[in-house]
Protein backbone atom coordinates (compact mmCIF):
# COMPACT_ATOMS: atom_id res chain seq x y z
CA UNK A 1 0.00 0.00 0.00
CA UNK A 2 1.05 3.80 -0.15
CA UNK A 3 3.03 4.80 2.50
CA UNK A 4 1.49 8.20 2.85
CA UNK A 5 4.79 9.56 5.22
CA UNK A 6 7.58 8.81 2.39
CA UNK A 7 4.00 10.57 -0.10
CA UNK A 8 4.44 13.37 1.45
CA UNK A 9 7.84 13.90 0.95
CA UNK A 10 7.34 15.02 -2.66
CA UNK A 11 5.30 18.44 -3.15
CA UNK A 12 4.77 18.16 -6.32
CA UNK A 13 2.92 14.49 -5.60
CA UNK A 14 0.70 16.67 -2.96
CA UNK A 15 0.63 19.39 -5.67
CA UNK A 16 -0.87 16.52 -8.09
CA UNK A 17 -3.38 15.48 -5.99
CA UNK A 18 -4.78 18.47 -5.41
CA UNK A 19 -4.86 19.13 -8.99
CA UNK A 20 -7.03 15.45 -9.08
CA UNK A 21 -9.07 16.24 -5.93
CA UNK A 22 -10.26 19.70 -7.10
CA UNK A 23 -11.14 17.51 -10.54
CA UNK A 24 -13.01 15.13 -8.86
CA UNK A 25 -14.87 17.79 -6.45
CA UNK A 26 -16.19 19.55 -9.70
CA UNK A 27 -17.23 16.73 -11.05
CA UNK A 28 -19.17 15.85 -8.38
CA UNK A 29 -20.87 19.59 -8.03
CA UNK A 30 -21.72 19.56 -11.26
CA UNK A 31 -23.89 16.13 -11.54
CA UNK A 32 -25.37 17.72 -8.94
CA UNK A 33 -25.98 21.34 -9.56
CA UNK A 34 -26.37 20.63 -13.06
CA UNK A 35 -28.32 17.92 -13.69
CA UNK A 36 -27.95 15.92 -17.28
CA UNK A 37 -30.79 17.06 -19.11
CA UNK A 38 -30.64 20.64 -18.15
CA UNK A 39 -26.91 20.31 -19.13
CA UNK A 40 -28.21 19.04 -22.85
CA UNK A 41 -30.69 21.82 -23.03
CA UNK A 42 -28.08 24.59 -22.69
CA UNK A 43 -26.02 23.11 -24.81
CA UNK A 44 -28.70 22.52 -27.77
CA UNK A 45 -28.78 26.47 -26.84
CA UNK A 46 -32.86 26.43 -26.47
CA UNK A 47 -34.94 29.59 -26.53
CA UNK A 48 -33.91 30.78 -22.97
CA UNK A 49 -30.03 30.68 -24.19
CA UNK A 50 -30.45 32.63 -27.39
CA UNK A 51 -32.68 35.17 -24.78
CA UNK A 52 -30.04 35.80 -22.48
CA UNK A 53 -26.57 35.04 -23.66
CA UNK A 54 -24.88 37.36 -26.64
CA UNK A 55 -23.08 35.80 -29.24
CA UNK A 56 -18.88 35.02 -28.62
CA UNK A 57 -19.07 37.33 -25.43
CA UNK A 58 -15.15 37.27 -23.63
CA UNK A 59 -15.54 35.92 -20.21
CA UNK A 60 -16.06 38.65 -17.80
CA UNK A 61 -12.86 38.19 -15.70
CA UNK A 62 -10.89 39.59 -19.19
CA UNK A 63 -12.02 43.57 -17.88
CA UNK A 64 -9.51 42.50 -15.50
CA UNK A 65 -6.84 43.01 -18.51
CA UNK A 66 -7.80 45.22 -20.34
CA UNK A 67 -7.60 48.63 -20.89
CA UNK A 68 -11.68 49.60 -21.55
CA UNK A 69 -13.70 48.28 -19.32
CA UNK A 70 -16.11 46.12 -21.58
CA UNK A 71 -20.36 46.19 -20.63
CA UNK A 72 -21.73 42.83 -19.43
CA UNK A 73 -25.08 41.64 -20.25
CA UNK A 74 -27.74 43.52 -18.57
CA UNK A 75 -31.63 42.42 -18.53
CA UNK A 76 -34.30 44.56 -17.26
CA UNK A 77 -37.51 42.59 -16.65
CA UNK A 78 -40.83 44.09 -15.67
CA UNK A 79 -42.02 40.96 -14.68
CA UNK A 80 -39.24 41.07 -12.15
CA UNK A 81 -40.17 42.79 -8.92
CA UNK A 82 -38.62 45.94 -7.75
CA UNK A 83 -37.03 46.45 -11.84
CA UNK A 84 -39.83 48.54 -13.20
CA UNK A 85 -42.03 51.16 -12.42
CA UNK A 86 -46.07 51.33 -13.77
CA UNK A 87 -48.11 53.97 -14.62
CA UNK A 88 -52.26 53.14 -15.51
CA UNK A 89 -53.95 56.04 -17.05
CA UNK A 90 -57.29 55.67 -18.74
CA UNK A 91 -58.12 57.00 -22.04
CA UNK A 92 -61.26 56.38 -22.97
CA UNK A 93 -64.23 53.67 -21.84
CA UNK A 94 -62.49 51.44 -24.37
CA UNK A 95 -58.86 52.21 -24.31
CA UNK A 96 -56.24 52.13 -21.63
CA UNK A 97 -52.80 53.00 -21.33
CA UNK A 98 -49.97 50.97 -19.33
CA UNK A 99 -46.46 52.66 -18.93
CA UNK A 100 -43.35 50.52 -17.93
CA UNK A 101 -40.34 52.60 -16.71
CA UNK A 102 -37.01 51.04 -15.84
CA UNK A 103 -33.63 52.60 -15.08
CA UNK A 104 -29.91 51.46 -15.50
CA UNK A 105 -26.63 52.70 -15.13
CA UNK A 106 -24.40 52.52 -17.78
CA UNK A 107 -20.64 52.94 -16.79
CA UNK A 108 -18.92 50.77 -19.43
CA UNK A 109 -16.29 52.25 -22.41
CA UNK A 110 -17.53 50.48 -24.79
CA UNK A 111 -21.12 50.06 -26.74
CA UNK A 112 -23.44 47.01 -26.38
CA UNK A 113 -22.78 44.74 -29.61
CA UNK A 114 -26.73 43.75 -29.41
CA UNK A 115 -29.99 44.84 -28.12
CA UNK A 116 -33.40 43.32 -28.08
CA UNK A 117 -36.60 44.12 -26.53
CA UNK A 118 -38.87 40.90 -26.04
CA UNK A 119 -42.40 41.64 -25.28
CA UNK A 120 -45.05 39.97 -24.42
CA UNK A 121 -48.54 40.76 -24.67
CA UNK A 122 -51.96 39.09 -23.80
CA UNK A 123 -55.12 39.74 -25.84
CA UNK A 124 -57.56 38.44 -27.45
CA UNK A 125 -58.59 39.81 -30.98
CA UNK A 126 -57.63 43.56 -30.53
CA UNK A 127 -53.08 43.65 -30.24
CA UNK A 128 -51.79 46.71 -27.69
CA UNK A 129 -49.85 48.85 -29.65
CA UNK A 130 -46.75 49.84 -27.60
CA UNK A 131 -44.21 52.89 -28.37
CA UNK A 132 -40.78 52.65 -26.84
CA UNK A 133 -38.78 55.90 -25.52
CA UNK A 134 -35.40 55.66 -24.13
CA UNK A 135 -34.28 58.54 -22.57
CA UNK A 136 -30.46 59.59 -21.92
CA UNK A 137 -28.64 60.55 -18.99
CA UNK A 138 -28.56 64.55 -20.70
CA UNK A 139 -32.05 64.18 -20.82
CA UNK A 140 -32.81 63.22 -24.58
CA UNK A 141 -35.70 61.57 -25.33
CA UNK A 142 -35.13 59.06 -28.87
CA UNK A 143 -38.50 57.37 -30.02
CA UNK A 144 -36.90 53.88 -30.11
CA UNK A 145 -39.71 52.57 -31.94
CA UNK A 146 -43.53 51.70 -32.30
CA UNK A 147 -44.46 47.77 -32.07
CA UNK A 148 -47.70 46.00 -32.24
CA UNK A 149 -46.91 42.89 -30.62
CA UNK A 150 -48.42 39.16 -31.02
CA UNK A 151 -48.41 37.18 -28.03
CA UNK A 152 -44.51 37.07 -28.07
CA UNK A 153 -42.84 39.38 -30.32
CA UNK A 154 -38.74 39.95 -30.53
CA UNK A 155 -38.10 43.89 -31.51
CA UNK A 156 -34.50 44.61 -33.00
CA UNK A 157 -34.57 48.55 -33.16
CA UNK A 158 -31.24 47.88 -35.17
CA UNK A 159 -33.52 46.59 -38.16
CA UNK A 160 -36.05 49.37 -37.69
CA UNK A 161 -35.38 51.80 -40.45
CA UNK A 162 -37.83 54.40 -39.02
CA UNK A 163 -34.92 54.45 -35.92
CA UNK A 164 -32.02 53.78 -37.95
CA UNK A 165 -32.86 56.94 -40.00
CA UNK A 166 -33.61 59.05 -36.79
CA UNK A 167 -30.33 57.93 -35.37
CA UNK A 168 -28.35 58.08 -38.33
CA UNK A 169 -25.89 55.65 -37.27
CA UNK A 170 -24.79 52.26 -37.83
CA UNK A 171 -26.38 50.58 -35.19
CA UNK A 172 -29.41 51.76 -32.74
CA UNK A 173 -26.72 50.44 -30.17
CA UNK A 174 -23.97 53.42 -31.18
CA UNK A 175 -27.04 55.77 -31.72
CA UNK A 176 -28.95 54.90 -28.15
CA UNK A 177 -25.61 55.14 -26.27
CA UNK A 178 -23.98 58.02 -27.75
CA UNK A 179 -22.26 61.06 -26.61
CA UNK A 180 -23.45 64.28 -28.00
CA UNK A 181 -20.97 65.44 -30.39
CA UNK A 182 -18.84 62.45 -30.80
CA UNK A 183 -20.52 60.92 -33.90
CA UNK A 184 -17.48 61.05 -36.19
CA UNK A 185 -15.61 58.38 -32.96
CA UNK A 186 -18.27 57.12 -31.39
CA UNK A 187 -17.86 57.49 -27.68
CA UNK A 188 -20.70 56.14 -24.68
CA UNK A 189 -22.47 58.35 -22.76
CA UNK A 190 -21.97 56.96 -19.03
CA UNK A 191 -24.96 57.86 -16.36
CA UNK A 192 -28.12 56.59 -15.72
CA UNK A 193 -30.40 55.78 -18.36
CA UNK A 194 -34.22 55.83 -18.40
CA UNK A 195 -36.32 52.93 -20.59
CA UNK A 196 -39.77 54.16 -20.92
CA UNK A 197 -42.57 51.73 -22.80
CA UNK A 198 -46.18 53.13 -23.04
CA UNK A 199 -48.61 50.89 -24.40
CA UNK A 200 -52.35 51.47 -25.53
CA UNK A 201 -54.46 48.31 -24.61
CA UNK A 202 -57.72 48.07 -26.78
CA UNK A 203 -59.21 45.59 -24.31
CA UNK A 204 -60.89 45.09 -20.82
CA UNK A 205 -57.96 41.51 -20.06
CA UNK A 206 -55.07 42.86 -22.35
CA UNK A 207 -51.92 43.28 -20.72
CA UNK A 208 -48.25 43.08 -21.85
CA UNK A 209 -44.67 42.94 -20.44
CA UNK A 210 -41.42 43.89 -21.61
CA UNK A 211 -37.63 42.42 -21.33
CA UNK A 212 -34.96 44.32 -22.76
CA UNK A 213 -31.60 42.41 -23.42
CA UNK A 214 -28.63 44.40 -23.61
CA UNK A 215 -25.96 41.56 -24.64
CA UNK A 216 -22.64 42.28 -23.42
CA UNK A 217 -19.21 41.92 -24.40
CA UNK A 218 -18.12 39.68 -21.81
CA UNK A 219 -20.13 37.58 -20.03
CA UNK A 220 -20.02 34.49 -17.82
CA UNK A 221 -16.79 33.06 -15.90
CA UNK A 222 -16.10 31.56 -19.78
CA UNK A 223 -17.97 33.44 -22.08
CA UNK A 224 -20.01 32.11 -25.05
CA UNK A 225 -19.53 30.85 -28.20
CA UNK A 226 -20.88 31.25 -31.75
CA UNK A 227 -24.39 30.09 -30.82
CA UNK A 228 -24.76 31.82 -27.70
CA UNK A 229 -24.06 29.05 -25.50
CA UNK A 230 -22.99 29.44 -22.42
CA UNK A 231 -18.77 27.84 -22.60
CA UNK A 232 -18.88 27.17 -18.48
CA UNK A 233 -21.66 24.55 -19.35
CA UNK A 234 -19.36 22.63 -21.46
CA UNK A 235 -15.61 23.25 -19.37
CA UNK A 236 -18.05 21.75 -16.34
CA UNK A 237 -19.72 18.99 -17.77
CA UNK A 238 -16.86 18.35 -19.88
CA UNK A 239 -14.67 17.36 -16.53
CA UNK A 240 -16.91 14.39 -15.45
CA UNK A 241 -16.74 12.98 -18.52
CA UNK A 242 -13.41 13.23 -19.03
CA UNK A 243 -12.22 12.10 -15.56
CA UNK A 244 -14.45 9.23 -16.38
CA UNK A 245 -13.19 8.61 -19.49
CA UNK A 246 -9.78 7.96 -18.54
CA UNK A 247 -10.55 6.81 -15.20
CA UNK A 248 -12.54 3.61 -16.89
CA UNK A 249 -10.39 3.60 -19.59
CA UNK A 250 -7.20 3.14 -17.66
CA UNK A 251 -8.86 0.67 -14.60
CA UNK A 252 -10.09 -1.25 -17.02
CA UNK A 253 -6.86 -2.16 -19.47
CA UNK A 254 -4.63 -2.35 -16.35
CA UNK A 255 -7.00 -4.61 -14.94
CA UNK A 256 -7.13 -7.02 -18.10
CA UNK A 257 -3.65 -6.98 -18.85
CA UNK A 258 -2.53 -7.80 -15.47
CA UNK A 259 -5.05 -10.86 -15.26
CA UNK A 260 -4.21 -11.89 -18.95
CA UNK A 261 -0.24 -11.77 -18.21
CA UNK A 262 -0.72 -13.82 -15.17
CA UNK A 263 -2.60 -16.27 -16.93
CA UNK A 264 -0.24 -16.15 -19.56
CA UNK A 265 2.97 -17.01 -17.60
CA UNK A 266 0.82 -19.41 -15.27
CA UNK A 267 -0.40 -21.44 -17.67
CA UNK A 268 2.89 -21.17 -19.75
CA UNK A 269 2.83 -23.48 -22.85
CA UNK A 270 0.59 -22.57 -25.78
CA UNK A 271 -1.77 -20.36 -23.58
CA UNK A 272 1.76 -18.53 -23.41
CA UNK A 273 1.96 -18.38 -27.07
CA UNK A 274 -1.06 -17.77 -27.64
CA UNK A 275 -1.68 -14.85 -25.87
CA UNK A 276 1.58 -13.63 -26.93
CA UNK A 277 1.10 -13.84 -30.68
CA UNK A 278 -2.50 -11.92 -30.02
CA UNK A 279 -0.37 -9.55 -28.56
CA UNK A 280 1.68 -8.86 -30.75
CA UNK A 281 -0.98 -8.30 -33.81
CA UNK A 282 -2.74 -6.45 -30.94
CA UNK A 283 0.15 -4.07 -30.86
CA UNK A 284 0.35 -3.29 -34.81
CA UNK A 285 -3.20 -2.49 -35.17
CA UNK A 286 -3.02 1.46 -35.46
CA UNK A 287 -5.14 2.51 -32.83
CA UNK A 288 -6.55 5.96 -34.00
CA UNK A 289 -7.49 5.21 -37.49
CA UNK A 290 -9.69 2.14 -36.37
CA UNK A 291 -11.68 4.63 -33.45
CA UNK A 292 -11.66 6.99 -36.73
CA UNK A 293 -13.38 4.44 -38.68
CA UNK A 294 -15.85 3.05 -35.92
CA UNK A 295 -16.88 7.40 -34.90
CA UNK A 296 -17.28 7.06 -38.83
CA UNK A 297 -19.10 4.18 -40.03
CA UNK A 298 -20.60 3.25 -37.07
CA UNK A 299 -21.63 5.35 -34.26
CA UNK A 300 -20.21 8.61 -32.16
CA UNK A 301 -20.84 8.20 -28.78
CA UNK A 302 -18.72 8.39 -26.03
CA UNK A 303 -19.48 5.06 -25.01
CA UNK A 304 -19.18 3.03 -27.85
CA UNK A 305 -15.74 5.25 -28.19
CA UNK A 306 -14.76 4.51 -25.01
CA UNK A 307 -15.64 0.10 -25.03
CA UNK A 308 -14.05 0.55 -28.84
CA UNK A 309 -10.46 1.77 -26.60
CA UNK A 310 -11.11 -1.02 -23.85
CA UNK A 311 -11.29 -3.31 -26.33
CA UNK A 312 -7.91 -2.01 -28.47
CA UNK A 313 -6.50 -1.83 -24.99
CA UNK A 314 -7.07 -5.49 -23.73
CA UNK A 315 -4.26 -6.94 -25.37
CA UNK A 316 -1.92 -4.11 -25.53
CA UNK A 317 1.67 -3.43 -24.71
CA UNK A 318 1.64 -3.62 -20.90
CA UNK A 319 1.00 -7.87 -20.85
CA UNK A 320 4.53 -7.67 -22.40
CA UNK A 321 6.01 -5.47 -19.28
CA UNK A 322 3.35 -7.04 -16.80
CA UNK A 323 4.60 -10.77 -17.80
CA UNK A 324 8.17 -10.14 -17.64
CA UNK A 325 7.57 -9.01 -13.82
CA UNK A 326 5.16 -12.29 -13.11
CA UNK A 327 7.85 -14.28 -14.26
CA UNK A 328 10.47 -13.60 -11.57
CA UNK A 329 7.53 -13.52 -9.16
CA UNK A 330 6.66 -17.60 -10.15
CA UNK A 331 9.44 -18.82 -9.19
CA UNK A 332 9.34 -16.92 -4.95
CA UNK A 333 8.82 -19.66 -1.88
CA UNK A 334 5.49 -18.40 -1.16
CA UNK A 335 4.17 -19.82 -4.63
CA UNK A 336 5.56 -22.90 -4.62
CA UNK A 337 4.63 -22.82 -0.68
CA UNK A 338 0.76 -22.01 -1.74
CA UNK A 339 1.22 -25.06 -4.59
CA UNK A 340 2.46 -27.46 -1.90
CA UNK A 341 -0.47 -26.79 -0.46
CA UNK A 342 -2.86 -27.34 -2.94
CA UNK A 343 -4.06 -24.00 -4.24
CA UNK A 344 -5.77 -23.59 -7.25
CA UNK A 345 -4.23 -22.06 -10.30
CA UNK A 346 -7.29 -19.50 -10.45
CA UNK A 347 -6.49 -18.69 -6.67
CA UNK A 348 -2.61 -18.46 -6.99
CA UNK A 349 -2.93 -16.16 -10.09
CA UNK A 350 -5.73 -13.83 -8.43
CA UNK A 351 -4.59 -14.51 -4.85
CA UNK A 352 -0.78 -14.45 -4.90
CA UNK A 353 0.39 -13.00 -8.31
CA UNK A 354 -1.54 -10.09 -9.19
CA UNK A 355 -1.40 -8.73 -5.70
CA UNK A 356 2.42 -9.11 -5.56
CA UNK A 357 2.45 -6.19 -8.44
CA UNK A 358 -0.22 -4.16 -7.74
CA UNK A 359 2.36 -1.44 -6.20
CA UNK A 360 4.40 -1.28 -9.42
CA UNK A 361 1.25 -1.02 -11.35
CA UNK A 362 -0.45 2.17 -9.39
CA UNK A 363 2.36 4.26 -11.06
CA UNK A 364 1.44 3.37 -14.57
CA UNK A 365 -2.32 3.56 -14.41
CA UNK A 366 -2.45 6.93 -12.79
CA UNK A 367 -0.11 8.23 -15.60
CA UNK A 368 -1.93 6.73 -18.29
CA UNK A 369 -5.37 8.42 -17.90
CA UNK A 370 -4.37 11.81 -19.23
CA UNK A 371 -3.70 9.66 -22.75
CA UNK A 372 -7.04 8.76 -22.61
CA UNK A 373 -8.53 11.80 -22.10
CA UNK A 374 -6.40 13.20 -24.67
CA UNK A 375 -7.65 10.26 -27.14
CA UNK A 376 -11.07 11.12 -26.41
CA UNK A 377 -10.45 15.07 -27.66
CA UNK A 378 -8.42 14.21 -30.58
CA UNK A 379 -11.34 12.12 -32.14
CA UNK A 380 -13.71 15.31 -31.27
CA UNK A 381 -11.17 17.72 -32.71
CA UNK A 382 -11.67 15.49 -35.84
CA UNK A 383 -15.07 15.89 -35.91
CA UNK A 384 -15.76 12.45 -34.36
CA UNK A 385 -16.78 13.65 -30.93
CA UNK A 386 -20.14 12.83 -29.41
CA UNK A 387 -22.53 15.07 -30.92
CA UNK A 388 -25.08 14.98 -27.60
CA UNK A 389 -22.52 15.43 -24.88
CA UNK A 390 -20.47 18.76 -24.26
CA UNK A 391 -17.09 17.71 -23.75
CA UNK A 392 -13.37 19.74 -23.56
CA UNK A 393 -12.72 18.49 -27.01
CA UNK A 394 -16.43 19.52 -28.49
CA UNK A 395 -15.40 23.29 -27.31
CA UNK A 396 -11.71 22.73 -29.08
CA UNK A 397 -13.36 21.80 -32.30
CA UNK A 398 -16.19 23.87 -32.10
CA UNK A 399 -13.24 26.74 -31.59
CA UNK A 400 -11.23 25.86 -34.39
CA UNK A 401 -14.39 25.45 -37.21
CA UNK A 402 -15.40 28.84 -36.19
CA UNK A 403 -11.59 30.30 -36.50
CA UNK A 404 -11.72 31.84 -32.39
CA UNK A 405 -7.84 31.66 -32.79
CA UNK A 406 -8.14 34.05 -36.25
CA UNK A 407 -11.03 36.26 -35.06
CA UNK A 408 -9.47 37.04 -31.46
CA UNK A 409 -11.32 34.60 -29.32
CA UNK A 410 -8.59 32.97 -27.64
CA UNK A 411 -10.21 32.33 -24.62
CA UNK A 412 -12.53 30.06 -26.46
CA UNK A 413 -9.68 27.19 -27.32
CA UNK A 414 -7.39 27.81 -24.43
CA UNK A 415 -10.42 27.16 -21.52
CA UNK A 416 -10.55 23.57 -22.65
CA UNK A 417 -6.87 23.01 -23.41
CA UNK A 418 -6.00 24.43 -20.44
CA UNK A 419 -8.02 22.23 -18.34
CA UNK A 420 -6.69 19.40 -20.32
CA UNK A 421 -3.17 20.34 -19.16
CA UNK A 422 -4.09 20.25 -16.06
CA UNK A 423 -5.20 16.79 -15.72
CA UNK A 424 -2.36 15.55 -17.81
CA UNK A 425 -0.29 17.94 -15.00
CA UNK A 426 -2.26 16.34 -11.84
CA UNK A 427 -2.02 12.59 -13.19
CA UNK A 428 1.64 12.82 -14.01
CA UNK A 429 3.10 14.49 -10.72
CA UNK A 430 1.24 12.08 -8.64
CA UNK A 431 2.13 8.75 -11.06
CA UNK A 432 5.88 10.15 -11.23
CA UNK A 433 5.98 10.38 -7.41
CA UNK A 434 4.72 7.16 -6.70
CA UNK A 435 6.67 5.55 -9.12
CA UNK A 436 9.57 6.82 -6.92
CA UNK A 437 7.85 5.39 -4.12
CA UNK A 438 7.64 1.88 -5.01
CA UNK A 439 10.60 1.52 -7.23
CA UNK A 440 13.65 1.93 -4.41
CA UNK A 441 16.03 2.00 -7.94
CA UNK A 442 14.39 5.23 -8.50
CA UNK A 443 14.77 7.60 -5.42
CA UNK A 444 18.17 8.29 -5.47
CA UNK A 445 17.99 9.44 -9.28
Amino acid sequence: MINWKEFRQYPSAIAGLIIIASFLAVAIYTMIAIPYSTALELWRGGESVVEGNPRNARPVWVNWFTQDDLPATTVLDSRVEGVAQFEFNDISDDIDEKIITMDFDFQADQFFPELTFFIEADFIEKQPFVEISWITPDGEEIRAGEVTPGSREIYRPTQDERVMRRLDTNTAEVGFFLSPGTLDQPVPQKGTYQVKIAGLLFEEESDFDVKLVMYGAVHGIAGTDHLRRDISVALLWGTPIAMAFGLVAAIAITIANMSIAAVSVWYGGWVDSVIQRVTDVNLILPGLPILILIGTLYSRSIWIILSAVIALGIFGGGIKTYRSIFLQTRELPYIEAAQAYGASSGRIIFRYLIPRIIPLVIPTLVTAVPAFVFTEASLALLGLGDPVLPTWGKVIENARSQGALFNGYYYWMLEPAVLMMLVGVGFSLVGFALDRIFNPKLREI
